[in-house]
């Protein structure tokens, strides 16, 4: 078949008033077929004449005719053209050579009712700084020289390719998902027995006249929500397996949620009821550079800017990324070495998402997104992390998730040292510095789960703890219905190998930047909140050899929670 060419599509559009050049090279059809879909076309809407209007009008039926063939099965013997799928992602409009994020993200690219938000474009207090954390006075932040050269940056949990092997969740037995859940309860109790010289763990259903000291996993007796009154404590099967009713009325404080692994202490004269008159406290993982005391000598001669953001990338009311647009611009501006930005990139709960008014399939607006991301931060050289989310419509919805795989191939080799994909969540360490990542909302979740009594108002603190006690980032047994939990992935991705010095945790609840327990917590908020501009977060870390509370190696960290 000849090739497209200027003169081609000239002598077969000689009749039309307006070329259709951009639409047969776009689309990389020949110009008799393109002739006659616009005849035919036409035909069906009583001789509409060909303008730019009923051009564009044209082009969008057919871009939304393209998208149902994507995920249906063509007739046989049909003769339409190759059909634009998730595999083979070329839809008419990426495959131009468009120059810039902002036209790769044009609003008409994805939908045909695509209109700016008004009330985003109309936001007040643009690069307002509304959290600080350390010493930010007097803070530059900017990047380094060279932002990116030289940064460290690798996974702690191991190979991210074993999370895109075969999962086993909705298949899991229960049996499995037991033998999970009993080996934490050993892990962490095996830590309090050797840290608080406890010589054994009594049965928790065994009646006995003395005081006992029981571990367990706090569960509910009903499937409603946690209250003061209905604790119970399951055991693991070293210590009978059993249930038991816990009374905490003679506990002066407490702060408890179902999965939680704790050791009690108590009189259970029937063996029906624990009194419980003291709790101990889970202790704390090791930070690593109590782990690896050679890193402390070495101090970063530089400080590090880190920018964090997460999704969603777009206002409600309009399919348009002027909020990705924006930070962008904030990132070619600020110039930081390294950028963590969570998903969702496509969400899932976006209006014109669930009503599929949409133009083009998820994975191309998705690779739209990173290539925007990618391209437009270019002449920074920053480090860039994507993390996946649970509402990022075209990935896999399951917990661990697994890294995001590209549809596309990155320019060059300098492009591909850049990007990094990791999964929901990891424990990532970057030049020295350990950061734990999580794109779920584990603080909504416990929030909804947890009770307390004497602990203070203080409740983000106390489910932050609660994680890094529990050295999980997910500690909620049964998890949230959204959360589509595998168990066996869980065991080896889910869990906190150390106490990381920055965990970043962002939440629909109001953002923070707090130190507990020694950890740098942040929730950036989300770029985006309803129909009008969000947050996002920055960091300065510096190692240090020597910090101001005596500690080594601890990272010297400012930070800031900004709006976009």
């Amino acid at each position: 078949m000849a090739l497209v060419n200027g003169e081609s599509i000239k002598s077969e559009l000689e009749m039309f008033d307006v070329p259709l050049v951009e639409q047969c090279i776009c689309n990389r059809i020949q110009a008799d077929e393109m002739v006659l879909e616009w005849v035919a076309y036409s035909t069906t809407k009583n001789g509409l004449k060909l303008t730019l209007d009923t051009l564009e009008q044209f082009e969008h039926e057919e871009e939304e005719e393209n998208l149902l063939d994507a995920y249906s099965t063509p007739a046989k013997g049909s003769q339409k053209r190759a059909l634009t799928t998730p595999e083979n992602p070329h839809s008419k409009r990426s495959a131009a050579l468009l120059a810039s994020p902002g036209l790769l993200l044009s609003p008409a690219s994805f939908s045909p009712s695509a209109t700016p938000s008004q009330k985003y474009s109309q936001r007040g207090g643009k690069g307002e700084v509304v959290v600080t954390f350390g010493a930010v006075q007097g803070t530059r932040w900017a990047g380094r020289k060279a932002p990116g050269a030289g940064v460290q940056l690798e996974l702690l949990e191991g190979p991210e390719d074993s999370l895109r092997c075969s999962y086993k969740y909705m298949f899991q037995r229960l049996r499995d998902v037991r033998n999970v859940l009993t080996e934490k309860i050993e892990e962490l109790g095996d830590g309090l027995r050797s840290h608080f010289t406890i010589e054994e763990f009594s049965p928790v259903s065994l009646p006995a006249q003395d005081s006992i000291t029981v571990l367990g996993q706090v569960c509910c007796d009903s499937n409603g929500k946690l209250n003061a009154h209905s604790v119970l404590l399951e055991a693991g099967p070293e210590q009978g397996g059993q249930q038991v009713p816990v009374d905490l009325s003679e506990l002066k404080e407490y702060s408890l949620f179902p999965g939680q692994v704790v050791v009690m202490e108590g009189m259970n004269t029937t063996g029906r009821k624990l009194m419980a008159s003291k709790l101990y406290e889970v202790i704390l993982c090791p930070f690593l550079y109590t782990l690896h005391t050679h890193w402390s000598c070495h101090a970063i001669a530089e400080p590090m800017n880190i920018l964090v953001a997460c999704g969603p990338y777009t206002p409600s009311d309009s399919l348009t990324f002027d909020p990705l647009l924006d930070l962008i611009n904030v990132i070619v501006r600020d110039r930081p070495d390294v950028c963590l930005l969570l998903g969702p990139f496509v969400d899932s709960k976006h209006e014109q998402i669930e009503k599929a008014q949409v133009t083009e399939t998820f994975e191309a607006i998705f690779s739209r997104c990173i290539e925007s991301i990618v391209d437009g931060t270019k002449s920074v050289g920053c480090r860039l992390v994507f993390v996946p989310s649970q509402r990022d419509i075209h990935h896999h919805f399951i917990y661990p998730q697994p890294p995001f795989t590209l549809c596309f191939s990155l320019a060059d080799e300098h492009m591909q040292q850049r990007v990094t994909l990791v999964p929901d969540p990891c424990t990532l360490l970057i030049d020295g510095v350990t950061f734990g990542l999580t794109s779920t909302d584990i603080l909504f979740h416990m929030g909804a789960e947890e009770i307390s009594c004497g602990t203070g108002s203080d409740r983000f603190s106390r489910i932050l703890k609660h994680m890094l006690t529990q050295r999980s980032y997910y500690p909620l047994y049964p998890p949230v219905e959204e959360v589509n939990m595998d168990y066996e992935k869980f065991q080896s991705f889910g869990q906190m190998p150390l106490t990381p010095d920055v965990l970043i945790i962002p939440s629909e609840l109001r953002y923070f930047v707090k130190d507990v327990v020694g950890c740098v917590c942040v929730n950036p908020g989300r770029l985006t909140k309803g129909q009008v501009g969000g947050t996002y977060g920055r960091l300065l870390i510096q190692r240090s050899a020597a910090s101001d509370d005596g500690r080594r190696g601890c990272p010297c960290l400012a930070a800031q929670v900004v709006k976009i």
